[in-house]
């Protein structure tokens, strides 16, 4: 009886070994679990979970999150440079803006100095306009 339960046990073991049927980390880690913690529920959860999210997205689980935490990564780059562009577009055009202003200002200060050089060269301080 134990000749025959070892020969169908070496013939499962050879046949997930050698064809590359089952990963082998995912008997792995679910046994690792069964067997720290006693929890023969949890590492069945495990495995059945991780089994599931292979067969969904063709990734195991440690790839999912990882690829997970760098879109995160990327997204938050994305709207920082986002945030960057808006104020830097912002202050560029507020600082146009003043510029305008000041060149008005600094053109009617020119503009009554002329007319007052103008004036006091031909005399004109009682006339008015």
């Amino acid at each position: 009886m134990s000749f025959k339960l070892f020969r169908i046990f070496t013939i499962i073991l050879s046949f997930f070994f050698l064809t590359g049927f089952v990963p082998i980390l995912s008997f792995v880690a679910p046994s690792v679990t069964a067997v720290t913690s006693g929890n023969i529920y949890k590492a069945s959860a495990q495995f059945i979970i991780n089994q599931k999210i292979e067969k969904e997205t063709g990734k195991n689980s440690i790839m999912l999150i990882k690829e997970t935490f760098t879109k995160d990564e990327i997204e938050e780059k994305i709207q920082i440079n986002s945030f960057n562009e808006d104020l830097r577009h912002l202050v560029e055009t507020r600082i146009k803006i003043t510029r305008e202003k000041l060149d008005n200002q600094n053109l009617q200060k020119l503009i009554l100095k002329r007319i007052e050089i103008t004036r006091s060269i031909l005399n004109l301080n009682n006339t008015t306009q």
